[in-house]
């Protein structure tokens, strides 16, 4: 099992550098941004690639024959005494919102590297994706002591401003006294900071899923499109097949598990297996797109 590193240590399975996450930028063009096609409401016949506010109102110009009935501006019809339908253009850019959980458990592996460097790793991707695509990136990332929210921006500027969040936000923790903060207080906050048609990805592993978690999902996908990246170890799914006993430790705490005892070893499967399913049913119901990525997969295959 991987230890949690020394702050001394450069073992980039189990923290990264700003160096290597900018060093990700080469493979962003290997991926796209998920983009789900909505239909906008006010222009009828344009498609959007985004829910609300995928169009923006250009102009207002004399009724033609065929236009669509739905779009004539009211008000300047009155004004002038013609009729005049409003003309929408496409939003030519996108806010990327990315929430990123750095939070006791992310700090954690068996095998490949941490949760928490895959979602740093991951979120690195996607940020450049942005970039490249022409879209604005602002983020989160949060832990149980901080949460920190960047406002969506344009630019290289603004992923590298991202990036060092994504580094340097243990140092947020250590010089803190703010309580705990649950899941769903952190998704309460997503609901603001993340504006009507942003592209949201959430990178965790969604421990503390309550009840009012996913109220705070399902309103935040009315008018977001939202991605659920589900980061999880090969140890959390399952024990291993050969008996034994197994001891975890975050050099604090430690636990003793005993893969002999069958009872224990179905509760603590299920417990995986029961968590998995609720994603999934949350995003068949809201309309979410869930990705699961384990802690020895490639980022970007992930994304693919």
């Amino acid at each position: 099992m991987l230890a949690k590193a020394f702050p001394d240590s450069v073992d980039p399975r189990v923290a990264v550098s700003l160096t290597s996450l900018i060093d990700l930028a080469g493979f962003a063009v290997r991926i796209k941004l998920h983009h789900p096609q909505f239909r906008a409401r006010q222009s009828g016949g344009y498609v959007s690639r985004f829910k609300g506010r995928g169009m923006e109102f250009e102009e207002a110009r004399i009724y033609q024959a065929g236009d669509d009935i739905r779009s004539i501006d009211w008000r300047v019809t009155a004004r002038t005494g013609t009729t005049h339908t409003k003309i929408f253009r496409e939003e030519r850019e996108k806010p990327v919102f990315i929430s990123v959980d750095n939070r006791a458990p992310m700090h954690f592996a068996t095998r490949g590297v941490f949760k928490s460097v895959l979602a740093a790793k991951l979120a690195a991707v996607l940020a450049w994706t942005a970039q490249q695509q022409g879209d604005r990136i602002g983020g989160q990332l949060f832990a149980e002591q901080y949460c920190r929210e960047l406002k969506p921006q344009n630019g290289r500027q603004s992923v590298l401003r991202f990036l060092d969040m994504l580094v340097n936000g243990n140092n947020v923790q250590a010089h803190t006294t703010t309580p705990a903060m649950a899941l769903e207080h952190v998704l309460a906050r997503l609901t603001h900071h993340a504006r009507p048609g942003s592209l949201v990805y959430i990178i965790s592993d969604f421990r503390g899923l309550t009840a009012q978690a996913e109220i705070y999902l399902a309103k935040l996908a009315e008018h977001c499109d939202v991605v659920l990246v589900f980061i999880y170890d090969a140890l959390e799914k399952r024990l291993p097949s050969y008996k034994g006993h197994y001891r975890f430790t975050d050099q604090e705490r430690e636990i003793i598990i005993d893969s002999a005892d069958n009872q224990r070893l179905l509760a603590y499967q299920q417990h995986f297996a029961d968590r998995q399913h609720r994603l999934e049913q949350l995003a068949k119901k809201r309309g979410l797109v869930l990705i699961e990525c384990s802690t020895t997969e490639d980022p970007l295959t992930c994304l693919r």
